[in-house]
């Protein structure tokens, strides 16, 4: 949640959901820069909503972890910069008849991998690097730091994963600590977080492997909305339209529609009939109704893949305002989702995750 690219995402999300609070009509493109001393906040916002959008900046700020000059960028004294101007009325007309809010591409994907429905490389990345961040916020020890990143390098025998070959893990931390003890630590972490029996004695571990990783955060590196797409979603397994989610309220299929795209995959999947999934759905500027969708399972359908997605197309709202009530979107959940992956999670607001459609696809299907 520290990563400087990660930053920007939660700011641009907090200020969607302060917005969403007031207003769960708003219309909001917020895309946020951050550097040393310096956040930059601009885009298209069109609200009833009345919020301070520096003071909600540097909250989001605050609850990261970033509150001393010891480590290069304070909430309290960092400069913020606003400049966020309306939607424009010609993208505003044709979401006003309910249509998208873009043109583009939308992927969803599922596996049964895990229980969590996700690639085993992203699962297990996203548990180190969650339980990294818990340990820090509750004072496990003293020398991390907000900053950190992790990888995770899985050896499959076909489709299963057998063994952790390889993890990277990059944690900021204080001038003080040794790296032997930062080694031990981690590899506490990651005992915790993942199957001892994918663990032996030739996974190699590369924990903050230049050595020291003092200057971090947004002092150590420009963070930018939307340059974690991969992160956010399945590591690169599957694939990608493009479209980045955070700082953009629902109309914007980017985000919508790939929510529903994973609501679609899971639930496919958790009713076994298929053990990967992968949607598409594609949308035109203005225009309600999907132009295509595609459901591919990989050879992995237990009935016809053509029966899957006549059933998909009849059972699953698929156009904005259906995706929205569906998934019930206008709700402020979503600078929570801006770091740890917006899939494979358990909290019960995020609704794309919930398999509570398994028994209408069993019976289309059937």
């Amino acid at each position: 949640m520290g990563h400087p690219d990660k930053v920007s995402d939660q700011v641009s999300d907090g200020i969607l959901d302060a917005l969403l609070k007031q207003d769960p009509m708003s219309r909001v493109a917020c895309e946020t820069l951050c550097t040393t001393d310096l956040v930059v906040l601009s885009g298209e916002i069109t609200t009833k909503a009345k919020i301070d959008y520096v003071e909600v900046c540097r909250q989001v700020i605050r609850e990261i972890g970033y509150t001393s000059d010891d480590i290069g960028f304070n909430a309290d004294s960092c400069r913020v910069f606003c400049a966020l101007h309306s939607q424009s009325g010609d993208i505003a007309q044709g979401v006003d008849r309910d249509g998208a809010g873009d043109q583009g591409l939308m992927f969803g994907y599922a596996c049964n991998q895990t229980p969590e429905l996700m690639p085993v490389p992203i699962a297990y990345s996203h548990r180190i690097i969650n339980l990294l961040a818990e340990k820090r916020q509750k004072g496990d020890v003293n020398w991390l730091r907000p900053d950190s990143k992790s990888q995770v390098t899985v050896e499959y025998d076909g489709s299963k994963p057998v063994r952790i070959d390889a993890i990277v893990v990059s944690t900021q931390h204080s001038d003080d600590v040794s790296q032997e003890e930062i080694s031990d630590y981690v590899r506490k972490v990651v005992r915790e977080a993942i199957p001892n029996e994918l663990l032996d004695d030739k996974t190699k571990y590369h924990i903050n492997p230049t050595g020291r990783f003092v200057v971090g955060g947004p002092h150590g590196d420009t963070g930018l909305t939307g340059r974690k797409i991969i992160v956010d979603t399945y590591g690169g397994w599957g694939r990608h339209g493009g479209g980045a989610f955070s700082g953009k309220d629902s109309t914007k299929v980017d985000r919508s529609a790939a929510y529903m795209g994973r609501y679609v995959a899971k639930n496919i999947v958790a009713a076994g009939l298929a053990s990967e999934c992968e949607v598409q759905l594609a949308y035109a500027i203005g225009v309600a109704d999907p132009v295509s969708v595609r459901v591919d399972t990989n050879g992995t359908a237990t009935v016809a893949e053509e029966q899957i997605q006549k059933a998909v197309q009849e059972i699953f709202p698929l156009n904005p305002k259906g995706i929205i009530d569906h998934l019930q979107l206008r709700r402020p959940i979503f600078r929570h989702t801006a770091h740890g992956g917006h899939f494979g999670r358990s909290e019960p607001e995020f609704k794309w995750e919930a398999t509570d459609m398994v028994d209408a696809l069993k019976s289309a299907c059937s």
